[in-house]
């Protein structure tokens, strides 16, 4: 029998995060509802920059603990420019969340919808519907609080790269691959990476090479990053699944986000072997934080991609329905020009957009 109750780590964070979590967790409560077969307890956990503020730490191990043995997490935001610890860097316990629970795999989605702003003017700009896999554990990241200064002239950092986790990171990127190529898409997978400079990027390369023999079906690719961030501006309608390490995912998905409207429009899942949290990739943005101007779109389709995750794993038709029920009616919104934030220069801020999201769910239920 599929599993119907789950418990959901909820983190709010900072700034803007208890706003956009506030807005998924309404759309989700009208899902457990409406659709029926599955129930969703929240466990509210308090960590972040403002948490460090108050108690010196910025997660407690009681904290680390419930988020452990939570069936899924939906963070909002973390860190706030002007709280930073005494070596300079700001407040992320999430980056410590995927170390802990082994969330590898990022899937960081970049789609185009209908009337939303346009970055390209090119007319296949409303073509971009694309997948970056960002490594989320190693990389240049695995150096998080690992680094040194030496006496104050230089600076060293590590980047990791190991097979095991490459493998998993495959693998999974070419799923996803398949996947999407059911519903129409490329069926194509790019390695992102710097192999003609760094023998970790060309054992990295030479991974993908190995595991893209496991999917006959499916077409590896590859390209060097900084061409691939050239090939976004002159060409993103024509990527599939693009998979690349931890740093330059980072900075290649907030391009994506750029591509398609902002980041309010960036939703993102970091999945691991029995683990996943799901967040809007944006950060706490504390210059419009209670202010209702917030995008809480990538929010709600993280929630979305949550429940596709857990109805996946769990064999609950019911989540994987809502889970696409959110997306059509996101689409639709747009589509029917009603839904304009102001993260575009509209009228919507968090509230409307989370109550137009609401009223066009309903609509497609009854229609």
């Amino acid at each position: 029998m599929p599993a119907t109750e789950f418990v959901i780590a909820l983190i709010p964070g900072d700034g803007i995060g208890e706003e956009v979590t506030r807005a998924a967790v309404a759309v989700l409560n009208l899902l457990e509802r409406s659709i029926g077969g599955f129930r969703l307890g929240y466990d509210e956990l308090y960590m972040g920059a403002q948490c460090y503020r108050e108690t010196g730490v910025d997660m407690s191990e009681e904290t680390l603990e419930s988020v452990r043995a939570a069936d899924a997490i939906l963070l909002g935001a973390i860190g706030l420019p002007s709280i930073r610890f005494p070596d300079g860097t700001e407040i992320s316990p999430h980056l410590k969340i995927r170390e802990e629970l082994g969330l590898y795999c990022g899937v960081r989605p970049a789609k185009a919808y209908p009337n939303s702003p346009r970055r390209l003017s090119d007319s296949r700009a409303g073509d971009i519907d694309f997948v970056i896999i960002r490594e989320s554990s190693e990389g240049l990241f695995y150096t998080q609080g690992r680094g040194e200064v030496i006496d104050d002239y230089e600076a060293r950092e590590i980047l990791r790269i190991t097979r095991p986790t490459c493998e998993r990171l495959f693998d999974r990127s070419f799923e996803i691959a398949r996947k999407r190529k059911k519903m129409g898409g490329k069926g194509k997978v790019t390695c992102v990476d710097k192999a003609n400079v760094f023998k970790a990027y060309a054992f990295f390369r030479k991974i993908f090479d190995e595991r893209a023999l496991h999917f006959p079906d499916i077409i590896a690719d590859h390209n060097y990053v900084d061409a691939q961030a050239l090939d976004l501006i002159r060409r993103p309608w024509d990527f599939d699944v693009l998979v690349s390490e931890n740093m330059f995912a980072d900075i290649l998905s907030d391009l994506a986000g750029g591509l398609v409207g902002g980041m309010g429009m960036a939703p993102c899942a970091e999945i691991g072997d029995k683990h996943a949290l799901f967040q809007p990739a944006h950060g706490s943005a504390p210059d419009i934080a209670g202010q209702d101007k917030a995008n809480p779109l990538a929010t709600i389709l993280s929630a979305a991609m949550m429940l596709d995750w857990l109805g996946t794993c769990h064999q609950n038709e019911q989540m994987s329905s809502a889970a696409r029920l959110i997306d059509d009616a996101v689409w639709k919104a747009f589509a029917d020009s009603r839904l304009y934030p102001v993260e575009f220069g509209g009228q919507h801020g968090t509230a409307a957009t989370t109550d137009i999201i609401i009223e066009t769910i309903e609509e497609l239920q009854t229609s």
